[in-house]
């Protein structure tokens, strides 16, 4: 008889674990009456990284799911409210370079391609200003709700910057109080084989064997029972994304009513670009940089400088250094055996997509959970094919970042537009979007990491050019999209008007607490 799944063990703890170990424990307790075990395995020596501290609005509908309330989510974990971000400086270098990739699609993206319309006339407003309130609401340091609106609804979309290490402390908690999942606090010694190839069960140090059916990998970089146990290999993308190296450290705000961003601020230096996170309590700032074109020195130098000119004060002496490994495993699910996080890969956080990955890995699981062993070899294939497809569209995005910028100050900005470091699956994208803007069927699946919208923000919030297309714009056309341009500045007006400042807002919800939903 096929042997059913019933004892789920995941290895490694920090938000990849958390979030995997709610994201199941909560579908499977909604779904089945009992039966069924979900024990979380983390080192007491292991400190997570604690970098990864923008999310994208998916983090709303994963929160909820697991029947966490968002007040005591952003009272606990020093959240505030995320609308995007801003890239400065990405495209010529000056002070006054800055384009934004906002968390609202386009106004009626579903049925109207504004894009057309707007590359007519492109220097009135950016592209961003023109179809999507956001940049307006950013600019000026908006929450993207008040406090009448009820918990993970909005006025505008929203993600969240969050404490990562607090963020890892709250889950655990809840996962444990409310969802019932076994935590044991140990060492994994050895991995011990099946018969068939499986994982039976992992040696600790102090609880002995801990079997199970299901093994979730969690462990970082280290990549303990995916990497150094099947030894699947890792598949690096240096080549394509060049940076390898992160200063990270925490600034202070000069005083508790400082302003706090509406967005990620991402400025390009030398050799890579300085993140700009702001929560509750203080900013996250951080320097990833490629160490084949810069030293850690001048990188340091770099992180320093523009500290000091966003008035920022701190000592040289906390800043960290963390050894970054671009890429990812050439599979994910291996036997009965599935990476999520750092241990699955690695990319650069420019778009935040470290956590997204988490999440749309724990969902898959859940969503397709195997119910015995002979389902899960079908389960598994899905996954790998479904996640090399999004690692893969996730370097593209990313590297298209790069290869469109202009500076020509450094040798790391004209080597990414070399077009060996260029996927041919981008080239070709790009190939298209000079004659026609970036488009639903330009992509394979139904559900994309980063829809048309995401490409269209960024090629043209640097400067890219779609040529007019000769068949022209019917009046038609032209008469709706004129609407739709006009329906977006009015929102822009009436939004200005009504939303509070992301510090204000997040005060009223320490004093006040958000309604339930």
């Amino acid at each position: 008889m096929d042997q059913a799944i019933k004892s789920i063990v995941i290895v490694g703890g920090g938000t990849a674990g958390w979030i995997t170990a709610g994201t199941l424990a909560a579908k499977l307790q909604n779904e089945h009456a009992d039966g069924f075990k979900i024990t979380l395995v983390e080192s007491p020596d292991v400190k997570p990284i604690g970098v990864g501290e923008g999310t994208w609005p998916t983090m709303r509908r994963t929160l909820k799911a697991m029947g966490i309330r968002e007040t005591d989510f952003i009272r606990e974990c020093n959240v505030s409210f995320k609308q995007g971000a801003k890239f400065a400086q990405w495209v010529t270098g000056a002070e006054d370079d800055f384009y934004y990739h906002p968390l609202v699609l386009p106004q009626d993206f579903d049925s109207t391609n504004l894009a057309r319309h707007w590359m007519a006339h492109p220097f009135e407003q950016s592209f961003s200003q023109a179809v999507s309130p956001q940049e307006a609401v950013c600019e000026t340091g908006l929450a993207p709700k008040t406090i009448a609106t009820a918990e993970f609804t909005s006025i505008i979309n929203y993600a969240y910057h969050l404490d990562a290490g607090r963020f890892s402390a709250f889950l655990q908690r809840h996962c444990i109080e409310k969802l019932n999942v076994h935590h044991i606090l140990d060492n994994v010694s050895k991995i011990n084989a099946a018969e068939n190839g499986d994982i039976a069960s992992v040696s600790t140090k102090a609880n002995g064997d801990i079997a199970g059916d299901l093994f979730i990998d969690c462990t970082g970089f280290k990549s303990l029972l995916l990497g150094e146990h099947f030894k699947v290999r890792f598949k690096s993308c240096k080549d394509v994304l060049f940076v390898d190296q992160a200063l990270a450290i925490h600034v202070p705000y000069d005083t508790d009513d400082a302003p706090i961003a509406s967005h990620t601020i991402s400025t390009g230096q030398s050799a890579g670009w300085v993140w700009d996170i702001g929560l509750q309590n203080r900013r996250g700032v951080g320097h990833v940089y490629s160490s084949a074109h810069t030293t850690e020195q001048r990188a340091s130098e770099e992180l320093l400088n523009y500290i000091a000119q966003t008035g920022g004060k701190v000592n040289e002496a906390d800043i960290r250094s963390i050894g970054l490994n671009p890429g990812h495993r050439e599979t994910f699910w291996r036997q009965n055996c599935v990476a999520v996080g750092l241990s699955a890969g690695f990319l650069e956080p420019l778009e935040a997509s470290s956590l997204l990955l988490v999440e749309i890995s724990a969902a898959m699981i859940a969503d397709q959970f195997p119910a015995t062993r002979d389902a899960m070899d079908i389960v598994a294939k899905r996954f790998n094919h479904t996640f090399l497809y999004r690692w893969e569209r996730i370097i593209d995005f990313l590297k298209l970042h790069y290869m469109l910028s202009k500076r020509n100050d450094s040798a790391f900005w004209i080597d990414n537009r070399d077009t060996t470091t260029i996927p041919q699956s981008l080239q070709e994208q790009l190939t298209l979007w000079q004659f026609q803007p970036p488009w639903h069927n330009d992509f394979e699946h139904a559900v994309e990491v980063f829809p048309a919208a995401s490409y269209q923000y960024v090629l043209y919030g640097m400067g890219f050019y779609t040529k007019p297309n000769e068949l022209g714009m019917s009046q038609a056309y032209q008469q709706k999209a004129s609407a739709l341009r006009q329906k977006n500045s009015q929102q822009v007006q009436q939004m200005l008007k009504k939303l509070p400042d992301n510090r204000g807002l997040i005060n009223k919800i320490h004093q006040f607490g958000m309604q339930r939903v």
